[in-house]
């Protein structure tokens, strides 16, 4: 039986969305280290990207298993 939101696999979608945030922030965190050891100084728009993944990354690994894994489930 479909869902409200269609036949959706929550479980697997919730896991996704938080290995996608954990690797949006390892890659923007070992990115920043590697380029700061590797050329010195940064050009600003490169610290910025690698900020803004790392913080983008906390943000889905910390919502998405509250988004996926408890609301949407409710609400069907």
């Amino acid at each position: 039986m479909t869902g409200r939101y269609g036949n959706i696999d929550y479980p697997r979608l919730t896991k996704s969305a938080f290995l996608f945030g954990v690797t949006l922030f390892a890659v923007g965190a070992v990115a920043e280290l590697v380029g700061h050891a590797a050329f010195g100084t940064l050009p600003g728009w490169q610290d910025t990207l690698f900020l803004d993944m790392e913080i983008i990354g906390i943000a889905i690994a910390l919502l998405s298993p509250f988004v996926f894994g408890i609301a949407l489930p409710l609400t069907e």
